[in-house]
């Protein structure tokens, strides 16, 4: 839970830094980023603040809640989705794909953001946080417009697939079941109006880009797609 949540005084921290951690850690936020990624802080956060030894967390709104808040497990959910997303990433650079640059400057760096925005219950949040926090649909538009772009590449799809075409493809599709789940561990905090719709929406088509991605990583790569077949 580290990754959004940590103790009320250092949630602050995390915010503006996690806007995009690797830009900010090495100092490569490029100006065509900056609408993702902002430099923060440049001071490193302890690693261990032991508020969270007996069971509870804080929100960005200062709240203490138990760690299994439907709040505390969406972030949890988003945590593994990023890093199941950096996994795919490393596959997806040992085969020179041009798309990673997507995979960590973009979708990881929003992820933090998404984060943010779940970490931050509107019925405590003061304006100031509701600001820090908030939410947009670039995004989401960005997403689309790469899905139209490779499946305009991709041949039709005509049977149902199964994970495979390769280590790349194969961990986009596990990335893309973790980031189901993570919208559902989202979709009651959004219907409850504690946390911005497009958050939602962003990892609705973000699933969408990852089985559009692996499809296409397959097909760079020359493997074969696994499609389903009725055991006989």
């Amino acid at each position: 839970m580290a990754s959004f949540v940590v103790k009320a005084s250092r949630v602050g921290f995390v915010l503006r830094t996690a806007k995009c951690l690797n830009a900010t850690l090495t100092g490569t936020c490029s100006a065509s980023d900056r609408r993702y990624c902002t430099k923060g802080d440049s001071r490193v956060p302890k690693i261990y603040t032991k508020t969270g030894d007996k069971g509870f967390s804080s929100t960005f709104t200062g709240e203490r809640r138990p760690k299994e808040d439907h709040v505390f497990d969406a972030l949890g959910t988003t945590d593994e989705l990023s890093s199941a997303i950096g996994l795919a990433r490393e596959f997806c650079i040992d085969k020179g794909h041009t798309f990673t640059y997507q995979l960590d400057k973009q979708i990881q760096c929003v992820l933090q953001d998404v984060g943010s925005n779940i970490a931050t219950p509107r019925s405590s949040a003061r304006e100031k946080h509701i600001n820090k926090t908030k939410f947009t649909p670039q995004p989401i538009a960005d997403l689309e417009t790469w899905i139209d772009k490779f499946t305009d590449e991709l041949p039709p799809l005509t049977n149902f697939i199964l994970p495979s075409g390769g280590k790349s493809s194969a961990a986009l599709h596990v990335a893309r079941t973790v980031c189901r789940r993570a919208e559902r561990s989202v979709a009651p905090i959004v219907r409850s109006g504690e946390a911005d719709p497009e958050v939602a929406k962003f990892l609705n088509r973000l699933s969408d880009y990852l089985f559009t991605v692996a499809r296409y990583a397959a097909m760079k790569e020359g493997n074969e797609e696994k499609i389903y077949k009725r055991p006989e």
